[in-house]
């Protein structure tokens, strides 16, 4: 290829500095620091705005839900209108959402913060689209590597800071300032990044799709809460519950089979491989999802019962060494994958994952119990997925990696969300009737369940060996 071809193929990479990057880096640093002050702080929020631990749940959840639905949208968005011009635009809705979560006097309020804070999830694929429009192959590899670390860096330091800031200032403040670090690194990036050129589509946004799926999240969230919020409701409104969310169901299911252009291409379920990924990802990730909220629950229960009485700061410090093991994981698990193969490493998984909790769910009187547990369980469920994800793309023609990676990442996001509204109905169900507070048969009920669900990938496994064995595919 001549110099001029080479030029044409990246028309800006000479107008395209580290400093850039380096504003791209700063902003993902922000964006992972204001995406994981929530976990540790959950049980602060709880108290401070006399919430039960599902509608607690609801917290986090909201933020994965905008997560799950934006993240197919936000790739697709930047190729039609320019990376850089969604980003910014996307900032914006984030620094309001960050805004009004600090400024929340209840419980709506936050949650509409987190909302709007959950489009951040597309600045990841968005920053990619920039990077690789404006340097070279090789430059952008290592701009993507140094963005996708200070995002994972960010998540360590909200977990951290999260607790010093509530506690020395106060809860609001957790949102506030990582909010202003992100409006001031999207405005470096606004004015340093230069644009890049839209990429004209014959297709349309999905957005019925993206509705459809919000609702549909949204219903099965506030109808877990519902079901489970001062002894429950009657069996005829559980009833309507589960019809309205069917019917989202159903209709989402119909849009996107119909769509030109579907936020998710459900065909690729037809895919044996895709299918058994997706369901194997669902399972481990509500497994995982179920011990993200009970551990940061149990370490702040009052010591003078079963728990640690531990505020916040302690609880960031606890959860450290599970989100380094769940950093690890993301690059253990695609050279595993490459190694072992998916199933070998899913099976292990499984394993680690189903023995850590039953065990927990007799041995938790020690804070180092629970914080090996965390360890275990975020490796295993890393590099589960990871592998599922690495083997899914090599299942698939390369036309379709896009389409088959976009569907995991929402399985994925849908189950740690799915995961961690059932940990918080299990323990508003079982609450002490005088205090309000979980039992500690709640959060025993809790570990076993999360542990039965890990362990039924195993029969996902089994299952999916037998029918590619019958059709002489090997297993």
């Amino acid at each position: 290829m001549s110099r001029t071809s080479v030029s044409e193929a990246v028309p800006s990479a000479a107008r395209v500095g580290w400093l850039s990057i380096g504003a791209l880096g700063i902003l993902a640093l922000a964006l992972g620091t204001l995406q994981s002050v929530v976990e540790p702080a959950l049980p602060l929020l709880q108290r401070e705005l006399g919430v039960s631990p599902a509608e607690g749940a609801l917290i986090g959840n909201a933020l994965l839900v905008t997560g799950a639905v934006i993240t197919p949208v936000a790739g697709k968005l930047g190729d039609r209108y320019g990376g850089k011009r969604v980003l910014v635009r996307l900032m914006a809705v984030v620094s309001v959402g960050g805004l009004t979560a600090g400024l929340a006097p209840n419980l709506p309020v936050l949650l509409l913060g987190q909302v709007l804070q959950g489009v951040m999830v597309g600045a990841l694929p968005l920053s990619f689209i920039l990077v690789r429009k404006h340097l070279t192959a090789g430059e952008s590899q290592a701009a993507i590597g140094v963005v996708v670390a200070l995002f994972t860096g960010g998540s360590m330091v909200g977990t951290l800071c999260a607790g010093p800031i509530a506690e020395g200032l106060s809860w609001q403040w957790m949102f506030l300032l990582p909010t202003i670090a992100v409006i001031a690194a999207a405005s470096a990036v606004a004015r340093l990044m230069p644009h890049d050129a839209p990429i004209p589509s014959p297709h349309g946004i999905d957005w019925p799709g993206t509705a459809l799926l919000s609702a549909t999240l949204l219903a099965l969230m506030l109808g877990l809460v519902t079901v489970t919020r001062d002894g429950g409701v009657p069996p005829l409104a559980v009833g309507a519950i589960a019809v309205v969310v069917a019917a989202l169901t159903t209709g989402w299911v119909v849009v996107e089979r119909r769509a030109a252009s579907p936020m998710v291409d459900l065909r690729m379920l037809a895919k044996p491989a895709m299918w058994h990924a997706c369901v194997l990802t669902f399972v481990i990730t509500t497994s995982s999802g179920m011990v993200l909220f009970l551990l940061p629950q149990l370490f702040a229960v009052s010591a003078d019962g079963y728990g640690f009485g531990a505020g916040t700061t302690d609880i960031g410090l606890f959860l450290l060494p599970g989100a380094l093991a769940g950093a690890v994981s993301d690059a253990v698990g695609g050279i595993a994958a490459r190694r072992f193969g998916p199933r070998a490493v899913v099976v292990v998984g499984t394993v680690v994952t189903a023995a850590t909790m039953i065990t927990l769910a007799s041995l938790h009187t020690a804070a180092w119990q629970l914080v090996a547990a965390k360890v275990l369980t975020a490796f295993a469920a890393g590099v589960g997925t990871t592998a599922l994800l690495a083997g899914s793309a090599t299942a698939v023609e390369t036309k379709d990696i896009g389409i088959a990676t976009s569907l995991l990442v929402v399985t994925r996001v849908i189950g740690v969300a799915l995961g961690a509204q059932v940990a918080g109905a299990i323990l508003d169900a079982g609450a002490e009737p005088m205090t309000g507070q979980p039992a500690e048969s709640a959060f025993v009920a809790g570990f076993a369940v999360a542990g039965l669900v890990a362990a039924s990938s195993l029969l996902v496994v089994r299952i999916t060996k037998i029918r590619t064995t019958e059709k002489g595919v090997p297993a």
